[in-house]
C-alpha cells in the first residue's frame, strides 16, 4: 500500500466489529498451476501489510500497528511485506512524501535489530513495498509503486558480508529488468532461486487480463549482484470475496518452501477491512 493510503480509515474502522469473509466455494485450479486450499483471517491493524513463514510453519504478520514507536518517531510511517531468511526477519520501511531514503530493518533470531538505510538514487521512487530475500540469503529484492519495468536488488543486509555488520548505508546491486511492465506490486517472494511470485494491486486489466493479478517472474539466472532479466507472466486473479462491497486491496504474498504453500493477502472493502483475508494455495503439479 502506498504511504498513508487507507491508514486513517483503518485506524478508525478498527473499533468496528464487522466481520469479513463469505460463503465457502470450491475453487478450481488456476491457469498458473495453483489450487486454492484454504482461507484464514488476521487483524488488519497488525497483519494487513504482509506476512512471512517461519521455519516451524508459523506465520509472521505485519500491519500499521507493527511499527515500533522509535521508528515511527523517526518518520518511518509505513511497513511493507516482510521476509524471513536464516531466522532473520527483514522489514521494509517507507517515509513520508518528501523522503529521500528508504530503510530495511533486520531483526536477528536473538532479537537484535539493525537498520540499513538506502539513499534514493536518481529517478528512484521512495516507495518500499516489500522485502524478499533470495534462497541463498545473499540478495534482497524490493520494489517501487506505480508502473515499473524493474525490481530492485540489494545485498541482503547483515547476511551478505558486503554490508555493515551492525547497520548503516545500503547501496543497490544489479537490478532485475522485466520484459513486461508491472503495476502496483505489493509483495514478492521467492519460490526457487530463479522464480518469484508477486502480488499486484492493479485492477485496471490494462497490463494483464486479471483483476489484481498474482504474477510470476522467472529470472534468467540466480541473483549474483549483477543485472538480471525477468520474464513476467500472470498466474491468477487475487480473490475478492467479502460481505462488504467496494474496492479490495491485494497486499502481501508468501511462499512456504517446506510446506509448498503460497499465501496471498487481500484487504476487503470498508467496513470489513478490519480483518484481512489470507488465501492459501498448493501447486497442482510437481
Amino acid at each position: 500500500m502506498t504511504l498513508w493510503k487507507a491508514s486513517t480509515v483503518l485506524f478508525g474502522a478498527v473499533v468496528l466489529t464487522a466481520a469479513t469473509g463469505g460463503a465457502a466455494v470450491a475453487a478450481p485450479a488456476s491457469p498458473g498451476g495453483w489450487q486454492e486450499s484454504g482461507t484464514s483471517y488476521v487483524n488488519s491493524l497488525t497483519g494487513s501489510q504482509g506476512l512471512a513463514s517461519r521455519a516451524d510453519g508459523g506465520l509472521l504478520y505485519r500491519g500499521l500497528g507493527s511499527i515500533p514507536l522509535d521508528l515511527r518517531v523517526k518518520g518511518w510511517g509505513h511497513i511493507g511485506d516482510p521476509d524471513i531468511a536464516n531466522g532473520h526477519t527483514f522489514d521494509a520501511y517507507q517515509g513520508g512524501d518528501d523522503a529521500k531514503s528508504k530503510m530495511y530493518a533486520v531483526t536477528t533470531p536473538d532479537g537484535k535489530r539493525y537498520l540499513y538505510e538506502h539513499q534514493l538514487d536518481a529517478g528512484e521512487k521512495l516507495n518500499n513495498s516489500f522485502a524478499a530475500v533470495s534462497p541463498d540469503a545473499q540478495w534482497l529484492v524490493s520494489g517501487e509503486w506505480g508502473d515499473q519495468n524493474r525490481l530492485q536488488v540489494f545485498p541482503a543486509p547483515l547476511l551478505n558480508s558486503s554490508t555493515p555488520p551492525t547497520g548503516g548505508a545500503l547501496a543497490q546491486a544489479g537490478q532485475i529488468s522485466l520484459d513486461k511492465p508491472v503495476r502496483d506490486i505489493q509483495g514478492c517472494d521467492f519460490v526457487s532461486d530463479t522464480r518469484l511470485v508477486c502480488a499486484s494491486n492493479d485492477a485496471s486489466k490494462e497490463l494483464f487480463p486479471e483483476d489484481r493479478p498474482v504474477l510470476q517472474v522467472d529470472l534468467d539466472r540466480a541473483l549474483d549482484g549483477k543485472p538480471a532479466t525477468g520474464h513476467v507472466t500472470s498466474l491468477f486473479a487475487s480473490p475478492q470475496r467479502s460481505l462488504c462491497s467496494g474496492s479490495f486491496e491485494t497486499e502481501g504474498v508468501d511462499y512456504d518452501t517446506a510446506r509448498r504453500t503460497l499465501r496471498v493477502e487481500v484487504v476487503p472493502p470498508v467496513p470489513c477491512l478490519v480483518t484481512t483475508s489470507v488465501y492459501a494455495y498448493r501447486p497442482t503439479t510437481g
